[in-house]
Order: structure tokens, then C-alpha cells, then sequence
């Protein structure tokens, strides 16, 4: 049973975001039309009434995409691992964790694990959960905990390059922090901590290897991106602005979906409850247009979205990509939040590219 001090917390955060979806939402809302998609599929929690979920990531074998799971966060609670059915394989409770993300090819004790972070922003343990995915069994572990000294630790994305894997932390105040792990004797270690510095408030964040870079999303501002290279330049260039025509703050969640030669970065504009989608051309991001997740299949809307995440290339049944984003009401219950499931093939559709 959940705390009255959480359930306040989660009163008043339910609250806040209310305010910052006022007015039209999804295919309704102002600005460029959003195209309405489909979802798949949806998480499912049968043990607690009132998830209060944030954050998803997706994992699949790239030599049987059938095995394949999804992460959730609950703010509240911990962290779910789900079946792409949506059911619910393992639960961690591990406190108030905010934005998850993970990476394979890690490796412990000479065997290759999947590693997979969270934020954690409870007041008495603040700092970074890990846990570890074994491919072979598809079976989870608890890893260990890193402390921060970064304030509230909020937004989350990892990164490897060349077998250096990095976690990088967003805060409320404004900072981009970011550390080289690797796997010691007792669980993970951590390097030298990397900031970065921005005006106000940011949460969601994308590492892109392939081009070197971070993407960090400004709740009341816009997208921006950074060197991903600890040694690269400390500045942050814009990518998008909030303009209330194709992104309306809240921006939230940040993701990267790579098909057929083409990166794609998906942003999660929670004040509409859309989703913005730019082909990436070296430094410049060609807007494409926005999709919304429609009531559709038995599967009710997205409204007030917050993370968001892709798997590019097969998963499950979906040969060319997954996405999974946050839902703020899911139709199961009053205080219910889940995670919804969108072919990328229909976002594709929808938008004609």
C-alpha cells in the first residue's frame, strides 16, 4: 500500500500536470494537425490500482526479436518489467524512480549483460538504480546504486561508444550530468562526473552514438543537443522551440528510431499530448509532422504523455520498430497509468514518409 505521503505527492503531481494540459489534446489539438495512430498494445498491473507510471524502454534479441520486454517506471513505486502482452514478468521496488533506459553488451564476470538505469528521486536515496538483463534468460537482477550529489535526479539516458558506457542524469535545476560506468568488483562504478549547463527545468533526454550526441529536452523551452564526447564543447545548440504549433511545453520524453538508413528523433510534447517526429540530415532536423495515439482496438487514447522510447529493427511482431509511451489515465481505473505500444509502421503511415 502506498504511503499518504506518496499518495499526496501523487495528488499534487497529477495536479501539476492537469495545469499543463489545458485545452485541445491528441488529434485535437491546436498547431499542425496531428495524425491519429493506433496503439498495439498496453501495459497491465494487476497488483496495484493506482501505477503512477513515467518511463519506458524497450529491449529485444536481435537473434529472436520474440524475446523481448518492456521497462516501466512508477514513480511511486519501482520498476516493472513487462511482456510485450503487456504482463508483468518482475517488479522491483525500489522507491520514487523517474526516467529508465538501458544498453546491451555490458559486461560482468566475462558474460555480456543488458544494463538497465533509473533515476531515483527518493529524498533518503538519491541517485541512480541499476539493475541487470541476462539475454539468455530474460530474467532480471538488481545490480546496485549509485549516489549523486546533483539534487533531484530526473531525466535519464545512456549511451556506449566503443564499449564505454555512460549515464547521463537531467535535473530540475537545469544540468546535464554525465559518468563513465563500468562493472567492478561489487557492482557498478562510476567516473568523473561531466556538466552541462542549461537555463531551467529539463527531463527527458536521448544519446544518439552514431552522431555523437545528446538530446535534452527544456520543459518550457524546446530540444537541444550536446557533445556526447566528455572532452567535446560544453555549449548546447537549439533543435526545436516550444511554438505551440508543432511542440507545446511540457516537453518531456525524447527518443531515436532508426530505419531503413534514417534516423528519426520522436519528441513527446505533453502539453498536447503529441508526438513530433524530425528526420536528423547531419546538423539539421526536418520536421515531418506529429502523430497522436487514437482511442482505437479496444485500447483507449494517450493523454498528458510523458516518456517515450523506440526499439529500432524487429521486436515481437513488428518487423521494422516499437515505440512505448507514457499514458497519464489509462480507462482500467481512476488513478491508473500505463504504458501504450505503437507500431512505428503506422506512424510511418499516418505521417507519409
Amino acid at each position: 500500500m502506498k504511503s499518504p505521503a506518496l499518495l499526496a505527492t501523487v495528488a499534487i503531481t497529477a495536479l501539476l500536470t492537469a495545469c499543463a494540459t489545458e485545452g485541445p489534446q491528441g488529434i485535437h489539438a491546436l498547431g499542425d494537425p496531428a495524425r491519429g495512430v493506433p496503439a498495439v498494445g498496453e501495459t497491465v498491473v494487476t497488483t496495484d490500482p493506482e501505477v503512477d507510471a513515467d518511463d519506458p524502454a524497450l529491449w529485444a534479441d536481435a537473434a529472436d526479436p520474440s524475446r523481448a520486454v518492456l521497462f516501466g517506471t512508477d514513480k511511486s513505486d519501482g520498476l516493472y518489467v513487462h511482456n510485450l502482452d503487456g504482463t508483468v514478468r518482475q517488479f522491483f521496488p525500489a522507491g520514487q524512480l523517474n526516467n529508465v533506459d538501458l544498453r546491451e553488451g555490458f559486461m560482468v564476470d566475462g558474460r555480456e549483460m543488458v544494463l538497465v538505469a533509473a533515476t531515483n528521486d527518493t529524498l533518503d536515496n538519491l541517485g541512480i538504480n541499476t539493475w541487470l538483463l541476462d539475454p539468455r534468460t530474460l530474467e532480471v537482477r538488481e545490480y546496485g546504486h549509485i549516489p549523486t550529489d546533483i539534487g533531484e535526479p530526473y531525466g535519464f539516458c545512456m549511451a556506449n561508444v566503443d564499449q564505454t558506457f555512460y549515464l547521463i542524469a537531467t535535473t530540475k535545476a537545469g544540468t546535464v550530468n554525465q559518468w563513465a560506468v563500468s562493472a567492478g568488483a561489487n557492482g557498478p562504478e562510476v567516473g568523473p562526473m561531466r556538466t552541462v549547463n542549461l537555463n531551467s527545468q529539463l527531463e527527458g533526454c536521448v544519446a544518439d552514438e552514431e552522431r555523437d550526441t545528446v538530446y535534452v529536452g527544456e520543459e518550457d523551452v524546446g530540444v537541444w543537443r550536446v557533445d556526447l564526447d566528455p572532452a567535446g564543447s560544453p555549449e548546447a545548440t537549439s533543435v526545436v522551440r516550444v511554438d505551440n504549433e508543432r511542440l507545446t511545453a511540457d516537453v518531456e520524453g525524447l527518443a531515436i528510431m532508426r530505419d531503413g538508413g534514417q534516423s528519426y528523433l520522436i519528441v513527446s510534447s505533453q502539453g498536447d499530448s503529441t508526438y513530433p517526429v524530425f528526420r536528423i540530415e547531419g546538423d539539421e532536423h526536418i520536421y515531418l509532422g506529429r502523430f497522436a495515439v487514437i482511442d482505437a482496438n479496444g485500447i483507449d487514447a494517450v493523454t498528458a504523455t510523458d516518456g517515450v522510447t523506440a526499439w529500432s529493427g524487429p521486436i515481437g511482431d513488428f518487423p521494422q520498430g516499437l515505440l512505448a509511451m507514457h499514458d497519464d489515465q489509462d480507462d482500467s481505473g481512476p488513478n491508473q497509468q500505463n504504458f501504450k505500444m505503437v507500431d512505428w509502421r503506422e506512424v510511418r503511415r499516418a505521417l507519409n514518409f
